[in-house]
């Protein structure tokens, strides 16, 4: 499993096809009082993702008591496609002001790493285009629905390694993790195996969170 991450890390960084991993089903969430939406990695299986988005979940559920939670994995083909990171966008939004309007009460938890971390950028009005396996903005989450938004979790985030972080709105609710010497998310980094590391950081990823849903 590491050696499958780590080409994939190398081809994301230098760019190098490799077969891509099917998408995992999404589904629409119930009404629980909150959905936890998470766009993983380029390449990375799980069902939200075996890195980032399945311990996230996993911590968070143990984190808070008394509410119920739903997941939902951003159906993208998460692969160096120039539209992967759009699609990734449109579906997120998609999927959020489709929840918001059929369940008012629910609340969210934006999670993403790596490509996934483009399209929640994208998504909340930080566009990845220049970053790796970024692209334009395609859609953003309108204003009635940014209140809902209660936590950003970003994990080997593209854009700051072009000098771009999330700002002004969302800035407050985000949380945003470079493990030093990532070269995806720190421009110069040389430690593939740093943008593997961001398991470690759920639990304080999910703490975050907790605090604010």
């Amino acid at each position: 499993m590491r050696i499958r991450l780590c080409f994939a890390v190398l081809s994301l960084v230098g760019g190098a096809g490799l077969a891509t991993l099917s998408a995992p089903t999404a589904t629409a969430a119930a009404c629980t009082d909150i959905d936890v939406v998470a766009a993983r990695g380029t390449f990375e299986p799980g069902t939200l993702g075996f890195i980032v988005g399945d311990p996230v979940y996993s911590a968070l559920q143990k984190k808070v008591t008394g509410k119920t939670f739903s997941s939902y994995a951003v159906n993208y083909p998460a692969d160096l496609s120039p539209t992967s990171a759009a699609q990734g966008n449109a579906d997120l939004v998609n999927h959020v002001n489709r929840q918001a309007a059929s369940c008012p009460n629910q609340r969210f938890v934006l999670v993403g790493y790596s490509q996934g971390a483009n399209v929640v950028d994208n998504s909340i009005g930080i566009s990845s285009a220049g970053a790796v396996v970024g692209s334009p903005i395609v859609a953003t989450l309108p204003a009635t629905v940014e209140p809902k938004v209660k936590a950003v979790l970003l994990f080997g985030n593209p854009i700051r390694a072009i000098g771009k972080s999330v700002t002004g709105t969302y800035q407050s609710r985000t949380i945003d993790f470079c493990a030093a010497g990532d070269p995806v998310c720190e421009n110069g980094g040389g430690d593939v195996g740093a943008h593997l590391g961001y398991t470690a950081n759920a639990d304080a990823a999910a703490a975050f969170a907790a605090g604010r849903v």
